[in-house]
């Protein structure tokens, strides 16, 4: 395995763009390849975004969901992105810079180039729902000099995501992600209102009973793809706090909660829905 944090470029600074106080890295979970299996597989991979409300990253949504994927045969690599304080866009422009990372490695790594898949949970589903919504647009292409082939996700997981900056809005992530711009306001943020027929597939999933990020974030943003046309396996669990992870013990919370079996399911439905991407 190739286990290793790497640096990401910050180049959006000379912009004008404020970053998190850490630099942004990427921990990668590569797998190897043996002669005595196929020594030329490709394997998809997952990049993954932890939440935590664009103020902390949540280690429950980092390394356990890595091996998670790395169990049913897929590479990963989790992204630290910045954190408040930060102007939009800095994390999502850490993102097209990890995006890009793995592209420019795909050979090396041996990853399946067609499905590089863009993950996240809460927040980090927020991200990885913007770069969904903006890998063609001009914002990206204003900060960083790479086409939009270059930072493209082939498809998204969102698992709890926040979405909207509208009635349902996690008011902290989204008060975050903005900062202090004067630049940008809540309806670049607000995501359901971003789509367009260019988002890739998306497998997204909630819980009925989330009551920190309410489920009608993903409920209107899976309403706004199926309008444009775009490919969607959508699941709502009937129980389920928010900040669950694997839904297992093992990314359970000190006290025992996030532990929820019927939601474990999701991993596995994923892994299905990546193999016949």
């Amino acid at each position: 395995m190739i286990h290793e944090n790497i640096p990401l470029p910050v180049q959006y600074t000379d912009k004008g763009v404020k970053r998190g106080s850490a630099l942004p890295y990427m921990t990668t979970y590569i797998l190897d390849n043996y002669d005595e299996i196929d020594a030329e597989r490709k394997r998809p991979l997952v990049v993954i975004c932890p939440g935590g409300g664009y103020e902390h990253l949540s280690n429950r949504e980092a390394e356990a969901v890595a091996i998670k994927m790395n169990a049913a045969g897929f590479h990963a690599v989790v992204v630290w992105y910045s954190l408040a304080p930060m102007d939009f866009p800095a994390a999502l422009l850490d993102l097209c810079e990890a995006v890009r990372f793995v592209r420019t490695h795909a050979a090396l790594w041996h990853v399946d180039e067609k499905r590089i898949i863009v993950g996240g949970f809460s927040a980090g589903g927020h991200l990885a729902a913007s770069l969904g919504v903006y890998w063609n647009a001009p914002l990206i292409g204003k900060y960083l000099p790479y086409g939009a082939d270059e930072v493209r996700p082939d498809g998204l997981l969102l698992s709890y995501p926040v979405i909207t900056a509208g009635e349902f809005a996690h008011t902290g992530s989204i008060r975050n992600v903005l900062g202090g711009t004067a630049e940008f306001t809540a309806a670049d943020v607000s995501l359901e209102t971003l789509v367009t027929g260019a988002v890739p597939p998306v497998f997204m999933w909630h819980t009925d009973t989330d009551t920190c990020v309410p489920p009608e974030n993903s409920l209107r943003f899976a309403a706004a793809l199926r309008t444009a046309g775009v490919s969607l396996e959508y699941h709502l669990f009937r129980r389920g706090v928010h900040g669950i992870g694997l839904a297992t013990a093992e990314t359970s919370a000190p006290d025992g909660s996030a532990v929820q079996p019927e939601c474990a399911v999701w991993a596995d439905l994923f892994a299905v829905w990546l193999k016949n991407l």
